[in-house]
């Protein structure tokens, strides 16, 4: 119970303050309205490395689906695990979405534009290219991964693991971020895009079922490959 609330907590804090960046920069007549990609960026990162300690010593924080399922398929996590895992995950990102709606209650129907309101939910693409955006979400997730397992074989001062991970997402969205704004986790994207279909929110349009599956598979596949990789590299040097 103790693994399933850490991954609730630190996905909920994750979405909370990551979405929550990405509306005060794009909903209309916020305080922080147009403060750009970097505001974004580092509110991202940020909003990982909060999310990250607040639930490590309770789940050891995968707070990411493609995490879970990367991590288990090399054997580092029981796959006994990874159900309970996923839905406390998604869980909290649902959660977090509902606080936003809330929070953010006035600003909906002052923006108008459906895809701004969309985009404070999930991400989209800048170009629509389908193998193109598969690619860059499983690459940046690949990234995360590798950093990730980088970690303990570094010997990082304790309590400065969730400190490299949020650099680590800093790094990502600003690298390889701008073509798809790097969703880099499924529940992270297709929580919150459940909740902006369930959500009365008002100038809402659709909610791009036919992009969706690419942040849920690009991620699955590159944390998948990154795990891989990094074992297989470990290997040939032990």
């Amino acid at each position: 119970m103790s693994a399933f609330i850490g991954e609730f907590i630190g996905t909920f804090l994750l979405v909370l303050l990551g979405n929550g960046v990405v509306s005060a920069c794009i909903l209309n007549k916020t305080k922080a309205q147009n403060s750009g990609w970097i505001a974004i960026v580092l509110g991202w990162g940020m909003a990982v490395m909060i999310g990250v300690y607040a639930s490590g010593f309770l789940s050891g924080a995968h707070l990411n689906p493609a995490v879970t399922i990367a991590m288990a398929v090399i054997g580092n996590f029981s796959w006994s695990l990874v159900p309970s895992y996923i839905a406390a995950q998604f869980l909290g990102a649902m959660l977090a979405s509902v606080a936003l709606y809330i929070h953010y209650y006035p600003h909906w129907a002052e923006t108008k534009d459906a895809g701004t309101i969309l985009a404070c939910f999930s991400t989209g693409p800048a170009i629509r290219h389908t193998a193109s955006n598969v690619f860059g979400e499983a690459l940046g997730t690949a990234v995360l991964v590798i950093a990730v397992m980088s970690i303990g074989p570094n010997n990082v001062a304790a309590g400065l693991g969730p400190v490299i991970v949020g650099l680590v997402v800093f790094a990502i969205g600003f690298s390889l971020g701008g073509t798809t704004g790097y969703a880099i986790n499924p529940a992270r994207d297709l929580g919150p895009r459940l909740m902006h279909a369930i959500l009365p929110i008002p100038n809402k349009g659709d909610n791009d079922w036919s992009y969706a599956w690419i942040p849920v598979l690009g991620p699955i596949l590159g944390g998948v490959a990154g795990a891989l990789i990094y074992n297989l590299v470990l290997g040939l040097m032990n």
